[in-house]
C-alpha cells in the first residue's frame, strides 16, 4: 500500500536515485560503523546505507512507516520523535564511542533538531544531512555575509562544516517549494572552552536587533553582567566573527 505522505511530519520522500548515490557517496558509510538515520521514511536512503554498512539504527515518528521498518531485519528501530531521543543512551546501546548520524530532516523543525544534536555533539563522529539550502546557507556562513546569524555563531562552535550538495525540488516527492542541499558537520575537536547556555544567550542578545549597533543591544547586556573587559559595541552583531564571540563568551564564563 502506498504511504500517503504526512504535511504535519513534513514529510517530502527523495526519489531521485542519482541524488540518493551522490549523497550516500558524500557520507561513505563502511561496513561496521553505527549509522544512525533520523527520518528514514520509505528507505530511499536507508536501503544503500544498509548494502553498505550491513546495519542502520532508524528513528522514525511515523507509526505506520515504524511497523513497515520493522519488517527489515538489518534495521534497529527507535519509534520516537528526534528532539526525545537521547543519543548518548543510543551509543551506549550500541556499544560505540561515537556515532555517524544521517537524515533528510523534516524542514518545519530543522533548527530544533541541529541543536538538540548540539547537546550531544561528544557522542558524534559527524553529521550529513539534508535541508532547506537557505538554512545551510545559514550555518556555514561568515561574519559581514547577510545570511550569518544565531545559527552560523552556535553551530561552527562546534563543527567545521561544508554544503556538500545542491538538491533541486524535483528530487522529491512531492517536490518542497524550496531548494535543498546537504551539509556535512565534523565536530570542532579543540573547540572554545566555553559555558553552551551563555554562549547561546549573548548570540540572541546580539542578533535580537540585527540591524542596529550592538551599543544598544549587547552593549547593555555586558554592562548587566558586569563585564570589564574591552569588545567593540560600535558593530552589528554581522560584523562580529564567529573567534569573537567565542572569546567574549569565554572571558564571561
Amino acid at each position: 500500500m502506498k504511504h500517503i505522505p504526512r504535511k504535519r511530519f513534513g514529510q517530502n520522500f527523495l526519489t531521485d536515485q542519482g541524488i540518493i548515490e551522490s549523497i550516500v557517496d558524500a557520507i561513505n558509510p563502511k561496513p561496521g560503523q553505527p549509522l544512525v538515520e533520523i527520518g528514514p521514511g520509505l528507505m530511499a536512503l536507508t536501503q544503500p546505507l544498509v548494502d553498505r554498512t550491513g546495519e542502520v539504527t532508524v528513528i522514525e515518528l511515523d507509526r505506520d512507516l515504524a511497523v513497515r521498518l520493522r519488517t527489515k531485519p538489518q534495521l534497529r528501530v527507535i519509534e520516537s520523535d528526534v528532539l526525545k531521543v537521547n543519543f548518548a543512551n543510543v551509543a551506549q546501546e550500541l556499544a560505540v564511542p561515537k556515532l555517524r548520524v544521517v537524515g533528510n530532516l523534516p524542514y518545519n523543525i530543522s533548527t530544533p533538531i541541529l541543536f538538540h544534536l548540539l547537546g550531544f555533539v561528544d557522542v558524534v563522529q559527524d553529521q550529513h544531512f539534508m535541508l532547506q539550502k537557505e538554512v545551510i546557507d545559514r550555518m556555514v556562513a561568515d561574519a559581514g555575509n547577510s545570511d550569518y546569524g544565531r545559527l552560523s555563531v552556535m553551530l561552527q562552535w562546534r563543527y567545521a562544516m561544508e554544503n556538500v550538495l545542491f538538491v533541486p525540488p524535483e528530487s522529491f516527492d512531492p517536490p518542497p517549494r524550496v531548494n535543498s542541499a546537504v551539509v556535512r558537520m565534523v565536530p570542532r575537536e579543540q573547540p572554545a572552552q566555553l559555558n553552551p547556555k551563555l554562549l547561546e544567550e549573548l548570540v540572541q542578545v546580539a542578533f535580537s536587533q540585527r540591524r542596529k549597533i550592538l551599543r544598544n543591544t549587547l552593549g547593555k547586556w555586558l554592562e548587566e553582567k558586569g563585564f570589564s573587559g574591552t569588545f567593540d559595541v560600535q558593530r552589528r552583531a554581522e560584523e562580529v566573527p564567529v573567534a569573537e564571540y567565542e572569546a567574549l563568551a569565554a572571558s564571561l564564563s
